[in-house]
């Protein structure tokens, strides 16, 4: 991660989990990406949870054997709770993107899946609710 994402491995970001449906992503309130409020900015929050959803759609990419297009072509928020301390990100949309690749093998469009990633604080508090729209097209 430091050489490819270099701002995420600084902020502290790491996967913590991944399976074939689901992936946590972790982030710890500190100094390097607090906001002037003493809690997480909006922004690494964005990171950490655009990484659970981007981590499981780059392994259905690789388990398709597929050279598949991947961009993010919205985003959505929501925070409910100021974010300090660690921070977990949980995406479970494994299932709806391996369904999104296998259409676009098919029928050689683009699709368009919609993965949410909640962000939950060491009490069990949802802090913050990201949804972030995938564009996957399976090249020829």
């Amino acid at each position: 991660m430091l050489f490819k994402l270099p701002l995420a491995y600084i902020s502290g970001m790491r996967v913590q989990l991944i399976t074939d449906t689901s992936a946590i992503v972790r982030i710890r309130h500190k100094w390097i990406n607090q906001n002037p409020f003493n809690s997480m900015f909006w922004a690494a929050q964005g990171m950490a949870a655009e990484m659970s959803t981007g981590v499981l759609v780059m392994q259905e990419i690789k388990k398709s054997n597929r050279t598949v297009s991947m961009l993010v072509t919205r985003q959505e928020s929501e925070f409910f709770k100021k974010a300090t301390g660690k921070i977990l990100f949980t995406c479970c949309g494994g299932n709806k993107i391996k369904e999104a690749i296998q259409k676009s093998i098919q029928t050689g469009e683009g699709q368009i899946v919609r993965l949410t990633s909640k962000g939950e604080n060491e009490d069990g508090v949802i802090v913050a609710s990201f949804l972030f729209e995938w564009s996957l097209k399976v090249k020829k």
